[in-house]
């Protein structure tokens, strides 16, 4: 089966990001939100991305408005009553996505492919609440989703190998290198990355060392391209700390979030999204470590 229009449900930092991708390499896209200012939003996030890369020579003026044509936005799930493949792309909570999937139901044709982009929920948990659970496929992206060249690929028990070869052939379009992992907490990357950024927290908690010491340790020692902190304010502090709470209950203690990540969160502070994190940004750039965290600097110098 060759996809061609794909529904996106959610439309935040990941889901904009597939759609943009997505609409680039020649696909069709109903971007989907329930509130309309996201929609707005995002659409306006994607047009002023295109045509950054047209002033820049990565695309033509051609190729963007051909992209833009096939991006459409719906309020409703209607959106995806045409969808060869559906990638859901919202918050990282098993009930919410699965209320998706089973709003989608009656909606999508049955040829339709249930695609998540969770970084740690269960496939197999996912496509239980499905009357399709050989059609539902894991396909992890990374944030910005048109900068990154990964797509993690994951199998729930009962996803078939056709659904596995045609979501492998759209990461492929999309020029992202694929990976395949087993349906397990964490998949591949999450597993082995997110207890580094969950320990960096609890170092800089237990006054052993600065935001900013940390960082420079992870960066300038390991010759990591940023540091710990860093990425988890780039990834979302909110998001880091969903991930490790599903990890914490299915695997154990070794992925018990850190309590400063906790706090910060609770706070508000949920990195460069929200303006702040372990590090307060403008316009998206970073500015300093966050006040909030001074009694920590001070303590670690």
């Amino acid at each position: 089966m060759a996809i061609q229009n794909i529904f996106v449900v959610g439309a935040g930092l990941m889901g904009s990001g597939i759609a943009q991708n997505a609409i680039t390499c020649g696909y069709n896209v109903v971007l989907n939100d329930q509130r309309q200012e996201a929609l707005d939003r995002a659409r306006a996030g994607i047009e002023k991305a295109l045509n950054r890369d047209v002033e820049k020579g990565r695309m033509t003026a051609e190729d963007r408005d051909a992209s833009l044509a096939r991006l459409t936005t719906d309020v409703t799930m209607e959106g995806g009553r045409n969808a060869d493949l559906v990638i859901e792309a919202i918050f990282e909570n098993l009930e919410a996505k699965q209320a998706v999937f089973s709003a989608l139901e009656d909606i999508c044709p049955e040829h339709t492919i249930f695609a998540s982009n969770t970084s740690s929920i269960s496939l197999t948990a996912l496509a239980a609440a499905t009357k399709r659970p050989t059609r539902v496929v894991g396909m992890h992206f990374f944030s910005p989703v048109p900068r990154m060249r990964l797509c993690e690929v994951i199998f729930g028990l009962l996803t078939t190998q056709d659904v596995l070869d045609a979501v492998k052939e759209v990461g492929e379009k999309m020029g992202k290198t694929l990976i395949q992992a087993d349906d397990k907490p964490g998949f591949i990357v999450n597993r082995a990355l997110l207890p580094m950024l969950n320990e960096a927290c609890v170092i800089v908690g237990s006054y052993i060392g600065s935001v900013e010491d940390v960082d420079n340790g992870m960066r300038l020692g390991c010759n990591h391209p940023m540091g710990p902190l860093e990425l988890a304010d780039m990834i979302g502090l909110d998001i880091l700390l969903n991930v490790m709470t599903v990890m914490d209950q299915e695997i154990g203690a070794k992925y018990h979030p850190s309590l400063l990540l906790r706090k910060l969160v609770v706070s508000g502070f949920l990195g460069r999204k929200s303006g702040a994190g372990f590090y307060t940004y403008e316009n998206g750039k970073k500015v300093g470590v966050n006040p909030v965290l001074a009694h920590f600097q001070s303590v670690a110098r």
